[in-house]
């Protein structure tokens, strides 16, 4: 995957380019420390990851994804946990926070390799034009994952995660990656066992754990409760209770 970094902080540019470079699927074709310039490279060349800082001068990464006609998958970095539920919003592959290590820095990685193994399949994405991905059957769903389709019970579902065109369905055993949209996972799953409780997620009812003022716990895993789902996930939520 041909990917670049966007870091107005040197020592933060280097180490996340010294990253990409020791990980073998990424190839690095430009490190930023001026965003405009980044912006400028990208709008003439082929970039399919982005490692993109927030908090920068004149320019926020926030603000230089929203100038992109045609984005690429991200991946923020950033000194403030506070920018975290934001980046939620565009759908990002993954947050880090810094002082980034590699191990987590890998992870990321790994995870916008699935999404990118995805997009190059021509059969999934064939597919996904020509019928829905998922369907119900009874109290299981068939949820197809590239060349390959998983029966999964319903109630072994946690939550459901979205990242651009895909979800990624999260049960206790394992996470399927399935080229779908938000609606057709609405409108496949149980009314009345989901709800969705953020631009980029739905959750179990069954799983929930505990309810926050911003967010929710499913399973032990916090996952963002948007303001503008939160008066029908708490009515659902306690109408299930």
């Amino acid at each position: 995957m041909k990917c670049i970094v966007v870091d107005d902080e040197p020592f933060a540019l280097e180490l996340a380019a010294e990253y990409v470079k020791k990980t073998p699927f990424l190839e690095l074709v430009g490190t930023f420390t001026n965003p405009f310039k980044a912006l400028s490279f990208m709008m003439e060349q082929e970039v399919h990851l982005l490692f993109l800082d927030i908090n920068m001068p004149e320019l926020s990464g926030i603000q230089l994804l929203n100038s992109l006609p045609h984005k690429p998958m991200v991946v923020f970095t950033t000194a403030y946990p506070e920018y975290g539920a934001e980046s939620y919003e565009y759908n990002a592959v993954d947050y880090l926070l810094k002082p980034i290590n590699y191990v987590r820095f890998l992870r990321a990685a790994n995870k916008a390799l699935e999404l990118w193994n995805l997009k190059k399949q021509p059969q999934a994405a064939a597919t996904a034009s020509e019928q829905a991905p998922v369907t119900a059957e009874k109290e299981y769903v068939l949820i197809k994952s590239g060349t390959q389709t998983f029966k999964v019970k319903v109630e072994d579902i946690l939550y459901v995660e979205g990242a651009g065109n895909y979800m990624s369905f999260y049960t206790k055993g394992k996470k399927i990656l399935s080229l779908l949209s938000m609606k057709e996972v609405l409108d496949l799953l149980p009314n009345d066992q989901f709800v969705r409780v953020h631009k980029s997620y739905v959750v179990s009812l069954r799983h929930l754990q505990v309810i926050e003022r911003h967010q929710v716990l499913v399973e032990g895993k916090p996952i963002p409760l948007g303001l503008t789902y939160r008066e029908q996930f708490l009515e659902k939520a306690g109408k299930k209770g």
